[in-house]
């Protein structure tokens, strides 16, 4: 999937790219087949996903690349690479960026984190970089690209209104495409709006927490690209703890409290197909 400045003039002109949060594979496809305009990889997801853990910066960049690699081969719509703090300083975030950007991402979300990072939903507060090393760590990140049309979005994690502003305006003139605050920082919808104006660029907003209770157009109104990060993640740990549950319960099939996908569709879905037309074609009997 090749990067299109489209996609980043959508997203810079505020004309919102509505995404979900995938943590593997099939989780992005799923993610295409249900019609929203791009897929993010969502950190919290892959670590919980491969590793079965938190979202403490515990899988390295290879780990994290791998995981991307796969999303970016079987989907064709953008990817939105959660890149976490860049894996240490300015330097390493530099090669980072070269990295996500050589298997096709569309744009990557770089935060201003203490490496490694905590995630924010999770505890009850984070610690961030001083606000030079930050516009340094962005303004690397921002000269490694080769490819102008990759957005850079700049993530901060202060929960201070006008120091998440500031930031912001920094990271923006230090190379950022697009400012991201954290849910944590603002309480409704007039602060998001007082940022949006304040760092002169569209936001890009994960809907956690009381966004959820945002309506799209509230949404739209501040944000280049909106994101349901987690809705994918925790859908499916619902479903799959209520039916193995039922299943160790009764030791059979029947009367399982949440739906199957049908066989033959999945196997549909996830391209037996495309792969049965390729033996045909290419695997002569001898």
């Amino acid at each position: 999937m090749a990067r299109t400045r489209d996609f980043r003039d959508r997203v810079v002109n505020q004309q919102t790219v509505w995404s979900a949060g995938a943590y593997d594979a099939m989780s992005a496809k799923l993610i295409e087949d249900a019609g929203f305009d791009a897929v993010m990889t969502s950190g919290f997801g892959v670590s919980a996903s491969h590793l079965g853990m938190p979202d403490a910066e515990l899988y390295t960049m290879s780990e994290n690349l791998a995981v991307v690699r796969n999303v970016i081969n079987v989907v064709d719509i953008p990817v939105i690479a959660d890149i976490d703090t860049g894996y240490g300083n300015a330097i390493n975030a530099m090669r980072t960026v070269r990295e996500f950007e050589a298997i096709g991402c569309s744009a990557v979300i770089l935060e201003d984190q203490v490496s490694p990072k905590r995630c924010p939903i999770c505890v009850g507060g984070v610690e961030v970089i001083a606000k030079d090393e930050a516009v340094s760590k962005v303004a690397a990140a921002a000269a490694a690209r080769r490819d102008p049309n990759m957005l850079i979005i700049a993530r901060t994690d202060v929960v201070d209104v006008q120091e998440a502003i500031d930031r912001g305006k920094a990271y923006v003139a230090a190379g950022a495409d697009i400012i991201q605050p954290i849910s944590k920082c603002f309480k409704d919808i007039e602060g998001l709006r007082a940022m949006r104006e304040g760092v002169g660029v569209p936001l890009s907003l994960q809907i956690l927490g009381w966004l959820e209770g945002m309506s799209p157009k509230e949404i739209e109104s501040v944000a280049g690209m909106a994101t349901f990060a987690l809705v994918p993640l925790m859908t499916v740990a619902a479903a799959l703890r209520e039916n193995l549950a039922a299943l160790v319960a009764s030791k059979s099939t029947k009367d399982l409290p949440r739906p199957r996908t049908d066989h033959n569709d999945f196997i549909d879905f996830i391209g037996f197909k495309k792969v049965e037309e390729l033996q045909l074609k290419y695997l002569r009997a001898s």
